[in-house]
């Protein structure tokens, strides 16, 4: 089993930078494709974006394209996601997740099995 730990969130102005961690223990990420998925109360959780196994594919929501970065480090067994230009819509618990086989892409419909507790992540006017 995988146990995922999310840090780095917090509360920020419109128009901030925050860099969010997910550190991973009780297996490798490597080979595993990560996602990062959001939620705020009463919709259905989001997701933000993914990265494949092996690091040389992202995908983004479009309207965040441009705006977020996700990024792994497997000698860290970490992923990250890079946010700027933060919006107030962009307020939302931030979870990261990954599956229980490698390769398979992570998707909206189809997340992976292993979920961290979530981080907050405020954005104010």
């Amino acid at each position: 089993q995988v146990q995922l730990v999310e840090s780095g969130g917090g509360s920020v102005q419109t128009g901030g930078s925050l860099t969010l961690s997910c550190t991973a223990s009780g297996r490798t990420l490597q080979h595993y494709a990560l996602g990062w998925f959001r939620q705020t109360t009463g919709r259905e959780r989001e997701l933000v974006a993914s990265i494949s196994g092996s690091g040389t594919r992202n995908y983004y929501t479009d309207s965040l394209k441009g705006r977020f970065i996700i990024s792994r480090d497997d000698a860290k067994n970490t992923v990250y996601l890079q946010m700027h230009s933060l919006q107030p819509e962009d307020t939302a618990v931030y979870y990261c997740n990954t599956g229980s086989r490698p390769w398979i892409a992570i998707t909206q419909a189809q997340p992976g099995n292993y979920w961290g507790q979530g981080t907050q992540v405020t954005v104010s006017s």
